[in-house]
């Protein structure tokens, strides 16, 4: 199924789009998005059709800053449990420390840093945020809501001694550049490696009206017995291994436990404690990346192939026919038709 996100990331996404004149019912039905999961936000919805969705509804409704406008109606609260043991920190680095460990808990695809500034100045730091890529396609709006989240977080916390110097985008503007600045208050840059907020260090030192060690140390402890970090499970290892690699080495057991420095029955025993086997996660890793590559690109079906570890053209759709039912040709067509952008009925 590929990593998920939590629900709450979307609050406020019906109402916008309705304010837009479109149907937030039709583009959530379209990208196989439940309602039922919005009305929690505790539930989970598949990244790659969370993002995948804003794309197509910025281009159909010729909203180009739809992530930042959503961004505008979100807060701190869309990370449930987390907000609580955010909010309770007794500084800025303490709190990202915090969103950083258990991030996951929100989506395990996303992560934040504190890393060196790019520019090379000693007293800035850049606060990053990715997306894994091997597991879910780049999308410029779900950055711009990520990013745009990230920043009225930060100006909530600390007010105006935010510190912020420039914001970085990897992508170019999709607005005028006047609604960046507007939105963030600084220069943004564009076409960086990576998504930033450029901040003084000693904002990091800032302390939170809000801070109360026992409320941390509760919500923490709940965090830690409620919710297991996948990235540490050997499955995700495992995964995470194999969609790194998939392309350029053959998928073998040997080469993963190799990478892991274990004997592959060593690994085989740790995968079969979680419930599965070699075999089943690198299905699964070649069934997601056969279905990001087919429905959001057009690729040939035979670089498609090499792409998912696959020799042959024929091997790649026996494997999609079991997987989904039709013909690779036929998947990409049924992807293509009311999810491509600009053929949406609203």
């Amino acid at each position: 199924m590929g990593p998920m996100i939590r629900a709450a990331s979307l609050r406020g996404f019906e109402s916008l789009v309705e304010s837009l004149g479109g149907d937030g019912r039709a583009l959530l039905d379209a990208f196989e998005i439940p309602r039922a999961a919005l009305a929690d936000e505790d539930g989970l919805v598949s990244i790659t059709a969370h993002d995948q969705m804003l794309d197509a509804a910025a281009e159909q409704l010729g909203c180009p800053d739809l992530g930042l406008r959503l961004a505008e109606r979100q807060d701190l609260g869309i990370l449930g449990p987390l907000s609580v043991a955010i909010e309770a920190s007794s500084t800025v680095a303490a709190a990202l420390e915090c969103v950083s460990h258990f991030l996951f808990v929100h989506s395990p695809a996303l992560s934040i840093g504190v890393e060196p500034d790019p520019w090379g100045h000693g007293s800035i730091v850049a606060l990053t945020y990715r997306k894994d890529l091997t597991e879910s396609p780049y999308s410029p709006q779900a950055l711009e809501l990520g990013l745009g989240v990230f920043h009225r977080i930060a100006v909530m916390m600390i007010g105006g001694r935010t510190g912020l110097r420039t914001v970085e985008i990897p992508h170019q503007p999709l607005s005028p550049v006047s609604r960046y600045t507007d939105f963030f208050g600084v220069d943004v840059k564009f076409g960086r490696p990576t998504a930033a907020l450029r901040v003084e260090r000693r904002v990091l030192d800032s302390g939170f009206a809000t801070a109360n060690d026992a409320i941390r140390r509760l919500a923490v402890e709940y965090l830690s017995d409620n919710f297991t970090d996948p990235g540490r499970e050997t499955s995700a290892r495992v995964r995470g291994a194999l969609s790194e690699s998939l392309r350029t080495t053959r998928p073998a057991i040997t080469n993963v436990a190799r990478l892991f420095a274990v004997h592959p029955r060593t690994l085989q025993r740790q995968l079969a404690a979680e419930g599965t086997t070699f075999e089943a996660v690198l299905d699964q890793v070649r069934r997601d990346a056969a279905h990001r590559y087919l429905t959001t690109t057009d690729l040939p079906l035979g670089q498609v192939a090499a792409l998912v570890g696959f020799t042959e053209q024929s091997t790649l759709s026996h494997a999609v026919r079991r997987w989904f039912g039709l013909a690779p040709r036929e998947l990409r067509r049924t992807a293509h038709g009311p999810r491509r952008f600009g053929e949406l009925s609203l």
